[in-house]
């Protein structure tokens, strides 16, 4: 049996279930070259039934998310996501009237789901899928932070588990607290989007002149940049309380927005930054510490855009009542398609336990990598066994090199974890101001972030073994006597965002294991491979391409190693 899910939203993507295995998931702007793509994934679900090898008419079960009254809307009228999309990405000039597009934005994200909303959705989902070949098929719609809630319960290693999502907003809610136990999901506290920790953030994002669902990470980074103060000094604290199980925002977006605006003209950007990431930190904190003691369960997952964001998780963990944790790897809206096809085959079968990998993309063979890099001519191209890979690579990177790294099936989520990466020395600031210079071109002030044999991570980092999840969920404090073997993955606080290596992927393992060989320690520099901007690069085309643009030297591609005679 199959149950395919969709996203059509931001970050719109597909992810396929056969026999209650998760077999294929990917987003749709690894297709478009569109991050954050908007559009329905006429791709990415094609490319999950290529992966099968199943027709569109063979797929008894599908399932979708999220029928609010603005989803709808853009559903019915495409064009209106585009030119918000363009908007919001700052593709266009500055156009009249922002404020009141922001107003629109609030005043429609909020409304929630209106009678007629979920049978015009499902109407127009039918179409687009009948067009593709799907036939005799049965559509369920899934609640929007129903389908993180199903992310994370059910891809956590955890048999009973307080369950917490909170996101911007989706479907008329910013919040959720649900209860998994004896394999049922059951909801018991829903947040209003009116009080939404994800809205006010991304507010404060686009206010200092970045981009609104996208660069809420760099506001995070920046403020680190700030002088501390407490919590008693911020300006913003008023802004929120948590008041047990219920977060409540003192203002309505509109007027919040206006506040926020103006508070900011007159205060320094990494002051600002400061303020609203310790609010933020402060109130989840204190609105899941009062949902352990309400509930009395210790094991706590997540999953929904504001987990994303891993200082304010690093609080969550210090906890004193909190025994383990999770955070879904993909938990922003491009996980919920996955969620979605997770939550119909839970009603479906009554499977709500999965054992979960991030590699979940296509992957290329061998002909097709070589075809792509024997139309450059600047490409030097050797042969290489795996073992012979992680070998030539980790002497590379011991030499003060950085180099492109692309191996098997593509990770899902926005994190590189070793099969679509740029690897580097982690103790060298050097080499990571010529990354950032000539491959990312990235903020100043972001931060890197390590690779690590699972061995090290004791070693390294102030670790207290409470995390189950090893993919870059989560920020940790660098012990002082290693920072110099971090010093390029490290923010300038002390802390850093790991991924954790296991034999889950052997040849990367095995690179940082010859890595550990020549230098003494099993870490490396680990970012995505792309220029900053840009989707991860999916297939060896998309690898080349790359390649060429940043004239980067070194290459190692599903057994081939490249040197590039046009390289730097």
């Amino acid at each position: 049996m199959y149950v395919l899910g969709l996203w059509d939203g931001h970050d719109a993507g597909a992810a396929l279930i056969r026999d209650n295995e998760i077999v294929y998931a990917a987003n749709e702007e690894r297709f478009t070259k569109r991050k954050f793509e908007v559009h329905f994934p006429y791709r990415s679900i094609q490319a999950a039934l290529d992966y099968a090898k199943v027709k569109p008419s063979e797929v008894e079960h599908v399932a979708f998310t999220t029928t609010e009254f603005a989803k709808t809307l853009e559903r019915v009228f495409p064009y209106i996501r585009e030119n918000y999309y363009n908007f919001r990405r700052r593709k266009m000039i500055k156009p009249r009237l922002t404020n009141l597009r922001h107003a629109i934005k609030y005043t429609t994200t909020g409304v929630g789901i209106l009678p007629l909303c979920g049978s015009i959705s499902e109407s127009v989902v039918r179409r687009n899928l009948n067009s593709m070949g799907f036939k005799d098929y049965k559509l369920h719609t899934v609640e929007h932070h129903t389908a993180h809630a199903a992310t994370a319960a059910f891809t956590s290693p955890f048999g009973r588990s307080l369950v917490i999502t909170s996101d911007g907003l989706g479907d008329g809610l910013s919040a959720t607290v649900s209860t998994f136990e004896n394999g049922k999901l059951t909801r018991h506290i829903s947040i209003r989007a009116r009080d939404s920790l994800g809205i006010f953030y991304e507010q404060v994002t686009n206010i200092v002149g970045m981009r609104e669902q996208e660069d809420e990470g760099k506001v995070m980074a920046m403020a680190d940049f700030s002088y501390p103060f407490p919590f008693e000094h911020n300006i913003l604290k008023d802004f929120f309380s948590a008041s047990g199980t219920i977060v409540r925002a003192k203002y309505g977006s509109l007027k919040q927005f206006g506040m926020l605006e103006r508070i900011a003209w007159k205060t320094p950007r990494e002051q600002m930054a400061y303020y609203t990431q310790q609010l933020f930190s402060n109130i989840i904190t204190k609105f899941i510490s009062n949902s352990i003691d309400r509930f009395n369960i210790y094991d706590v997952v997540m999953a929904g855009g504001c987990f994303a964001n891993v200082k304010a998780n690093m609080m969550i963990r210090r906890l004193d009542a909190l025994k383990r944790w999770y955070v879904f790897p993909h938990m922003g809206d491009g996980g919920i398609a996955l969620g979605s096809a997770l939550y119909a085959n839970y009603l479906i079968t009554g499977k709500s336990q999965y054992k979960f990998s991030p590699y979940l993309g296509p992957s290329y063979d061998e002909n097709e990598t070589e075809k792509a890099l024997k139309k450059e001519r600047a490409f030097v191209i050797q042969k290489e066994s795996p073992a012979e890979h992680a070998a030539h690579a980790a002497e590379l990177i011991s030499k003060g090199n950085y180099l492109l790294w692309f191996q098997d099936r593509m990770e899902f989520g926005p994190r590189a974890l070793g099969n679509r990466s740029i690897l580097a020395p982690s103790d060298s600031e050097q080499v990571k101001e010529r990354l950032n210079l000539y491959v990312k071109k990235r903020e100043w002030f972001q931060p890197f972030a390590p690779s690590m044999l699972d061995e090290e991570v004791p070693q390294l980092l102030e670790y207290d073994g409470k995390g189950m999840d090893k993919l870059m969920t989560m920020a940790y404090m660098v012990k002082e006597p290693m920072r110099k073997h971090t010093a390029a993955t490290m923010h300038i606080d002390g802390s850093a965002r790991p991924h954790m290596v296991g034999n889950e992927n052997p040849i990367y393992m095995d690179l940082l294991k010859n890595v550990k060989k020549r230098t003494g320690r099993g870490i490396v520099l680990n970012t995505s491979f792309n220029i900053h901007g840009l989707p991860i690069v999916m297939t060896p085309q998309d690898a080349v391409e790359t390649a060429k643009e940043t004239k980067a030297k070194y290459m190692f591609i599903n057994g081939f190693f490249v040197t590039n005679r046009a390289g730097i």
